[in-house]
Formats: structure tokens, sequence, C-alpha cells
């Protein structure tokens, strides 16, 4: 067999979502492919309600759309800005007092959350074109460097990691799957 009939593969998930060259530069491929993958998380949600998106996975999981959009967020800022960049900006979503806020809290407003993401998001991809993947961030956790090649791929899996979790928590509010 030299193909696979259509049939045979999964669905794909419906919204506006260019798939990442196969062929193209470095940066190219890994900017494309992050956009992809936050581009995914985001139409895993699209048409949910507040008290859809804060609906929990199973318990004693807290995880729920909300909180991963909070976490997402949250990782955005944590990544890109604070530990790459290296700016002065608080963090979201956290406190040592309470670590898992973006997984627990999600009483806020769901458009505000989302406005936020968009934000961090934007802001991380004015980092990442004024940089390149050679220049390095500090780790705040052990004070490695680590380059912004690393951060993108890191960053890459942190999304389809959780774009994994968005299927799960979207199958279970109203069934809808796909890729």
């Amino acid at each position: 067999m030299e193909t696979i009939p259509d049939e045979n593969y999964s669905a794909g998930w419906e919204g506006d979502r260019p798939e990442p060259p196969r062929v193209a530069s470095e940066r190219e491929i890994l900017t494309s492919t992050l956009d992809w993958h936050r581009r995914t998380f985001e139409l895993k949600c699209q048409g949910l309600t507040p008290e859809q998106m804060a609906l929990r996975a199973v318990e004693p999981s807290s995880m729920s759309l909300h909180g991963l959009l909070r976490h997402l967020t949250g990782t955005e800022r944590w990544w890109f800005r604070l530990q790459f960049a290296g700016e002065d900006v608080p963090m979201l979503y956290y406190s040592d007092e309470w670590p898992e806020q973006d997984f627990e809290d999600t009483g806020g407003d769901v458009e505000a959350a989302w406005a936020a993401w968009r934000e961090e998001c934007a802001r991380s991809r004015e980092i990442v074109a004024a940089a390149s993947l050679d220049d390095t961030g500090t780790s705040r956790r052990d004070g490695e460097p680590f380059s912004l090649r690393w951060l993108l791929t890191r960053h890459i899996a942190e999304y389809a990691r959780h774009d994994g979790h968005a299927d799960l928590l979207r199958e279970r509010i109203d069934g809808r799957t796909g890729h």
C-alpha cells in the first residue's frame, strides 16, 4: 500500500490554522510550529461558556480549560519576558503562598484571561523577532543559561502537552474531537 485512504486519517479541528512549513529556515519552522500550537489551544476552547471553560477534568485534578489558559499565559510571561528578556514584570497567576493559583482559581473573567494570553503571546513574538536563536536567557531556578532555540523547542512541547489536555477536556464538555 502506497497511500492511506483519507477516511482513515483522524479528523482535523475546524478553524483557521495554517500548517507550519515542512521546508523552511530553523527559525520559521520553530516559530510557526509554536504559533500552530497556540492557535490549536485557542480553537479547542472556542465557543465555550465561562462555566464550560472552568469545568474540571476528573477528581482529583484541578485542570480545566480556563486553568490551562491562565497557566499558558503565565508560562509565556515567565519564560519569554522574565527569564529570557530579563524584564521586570510581575508574575501572573502565581504567588509563593498559592503556587497553583493558575489552575485552582478559575473564578475570574474568561475574556480578560484571553486578552492577557493574547498580550503575552504578542510580547513573546516581539522578543523572539528581536533575538538570535543563539541569544541566551538565564534560568531563575538554577542560574544556568538557555538559548532562544532551546526555549522555542521547550515551549512547543509545553503547548503540545497542554493541547492534548485540551483535547480530553473538550471531548468531556461536548464530545468534540479532532487534531
